[in-house]
C-alpha cells in the first residue's frame, strides 16, 4: 500500500491556486467534475487558465463565476440543452476574458503529445481556414506567449521531410498544472476504472502534472487488479483521490445517473445575463456543501435520474429532458 491520496472536496479546490492552468475529464455534458467545480466557485479561485480538449457546464460555471483568465478550446456548450456558451460569449464581448481557438482535432493532438512527453504534434488538421490566421492568435497578441507553460507559437507550418505529404501544421504540447477527473470507481492507490467512453481522459491524466481523480466510490485495489484489462489510468499517474456520490452532477455519470436536462435548460436560460448567472450561483452553490446541494436537490429527482443497472441509462428520464 503506497502513501495514503486521500482528500477531501475542499482540500481538492485548495490545492488549485489562482492563476493555476487545468484541464477535465469527460465530454460536452458527461463526467464533469461539477462537485469540485462548485467549490472552486466557493473558494473564489481566480485567474485559471482551462485548456481543454472541448468546454461544457463546468466551462460556463467557472467562466461565468469570473474563476478564469483564459480559455483554450475549440467548442463550449450544453448540447441539446443549450447550443452555446452564453457566458463564454458575455465575458469575451466584455473582453473580461481571452480565448484561444483550436480545431477539436488540434487540440486532441495537443494532449496526446503533452501525454507522450513530445514537444508538438503534426496535422494537416484546419489547413487552410482561418483558426491559422495570425489575427486570431490571441495569447500572442496578449503578450503571454513565455514559452514555458504558454507556448512560443501557437502553431508553425511546415513541410513534410520524410514522404513528401505536402503542408503541415505543428501544435503545441498541451502542458497542464492540474488534471480533474470524475469517474465511477477508484482504486485506494489511485487505479482509475471508467465505464463506458472514456474519451480523453487519459491523455488528460499524463499531460498533466497532478492529477486529482473524485470517484463515485473508492474500492479496493485487489478488486480492480481482478480484471485489470478494464482500468483507464494506473495508479502511479494519480496524486489526490476523493469519493464524492452524484459528482458530476448535473452532467450523468454512464451506468450511475443520466444527465440532468431540467436543470441545465434551466442554468442555460437564466444565465444568459452576468445578473442571471449571480442569481442562479446564489441559489445553487454559494452557502452550500456538495451534501446541502444534494439535499437541496432532493432524493426523489435525483432517484429520477439513477440509471438501471441492466440498461446503464435511467428509465424514468424522458430523453431531451
Amino acid at each position: 500500500m503506497g502513501a495514503d491520496k486521500r482528500i477531501t472536496l475542499q482540500q481538492a479546490a485548495e490545492i488549485i491556486k489562482d492563476g493555476s492552468s487545468l484541464t477535465f475529464s469527460g465530454f460536452t455534458i458527461w463526467r464533469r467534475p461539477m462537485a469540485i467545480v462548485f467549490e472552486l466557485i466557493r473558494q473564489h479561485k481566480r485567474g485559471l487558465h482551462l485548456i481543454e480538449v472541448n468546454g461544457g457546464p463546468h466551462t460556463e460555471f467557472l467562466v461565468g463565476a469570473g474563476c478564469v483568465d483564459v480559455w483554450e478550446s475549440c467548442w463550449v456548450g450544453h448540447e441539446l440543452y443549450g447550443k452555446y456558451g452564453a457566458n463564454l460569449s458575455r465575458k469575451v464581448g466584455n473582453k473580461e476574458i481571452i480565448v484561444e481557438d483550436y480545431s477539436h482535432a488540434e487540440m486532441m493532438f495537443r494532449f496526446a503529445a503533452g501525454a507522450s512527453g513530445a514537444p508538438y504534434a503534426a496535422t494537416q488538421t484546419s489547413l487552410g481556414t482561418d483558426i491559422h490566421n495570425p489575427e486570431y492568435d490571441m495569447l500572442g497578441r496578449a503578450g503571454k506567449r513565455d514559452g514555458k507553460r504558454i507556448p512560443k507559437h501557437k502553431y508553425i507550418f511546415t513541410e513534410d521531410p520524410f514522404y513528401g505529404a505536402g503542408s503541415q501544421v505543428l501544435v503545441p504540447a498541451a502542458k497542464v498544472d492540474i488534471a480533474i477527473m470524475c469517474v465511477q470507481q477508484v482504486g485506494e492507490e489511485g487505479t482509475v476504472r471508467t465505464s463506458g467512453q472514456y474519451y480523453s481522459d487519459p491523455e488528460a491524466a499524463r499531460a498533466a502534472d497532478i492529477t486529482i481523480v473524485m470517484a463515485e466510490e473508492i474500492v479496493p485495489e485487489e478488486y480492480l487488479r481482478r480484471e485489470a484489462d478494464r482500468n483507464t489510468i494506473t495508479s502511479f499517474e494519480v496524486d489526490y483521490i476523493l469519493e464524492c456520490p452524484f459528482g458530476a452532477h448535473p452532467t450523468g455519470m454512464f451506468g450511475r445517473y443520466d444527465v440532468d436536462g431540467a436543470f441545465l435548460k434551466d442554468f442555460y436560460g437564466r444565465t444568459r445575463t452576468q445578473e442571471g448567472f449571480d442569481d442562479f450561483t446564489k441559489e445553487w452553490i454559494t452557502g452550500l456543501d456538495h451534501m446541502s446541494y444534494l439535499e437541496k436537490l432532493g432524493w426523489p429527482r435525483m432517484l429520477t435520474l439513477k440509471a438501471n443497472t441492466a440498461l446503464n441509462y435511467s428509465t424514468g428520464v424522458k430523453r431531451g429532458q
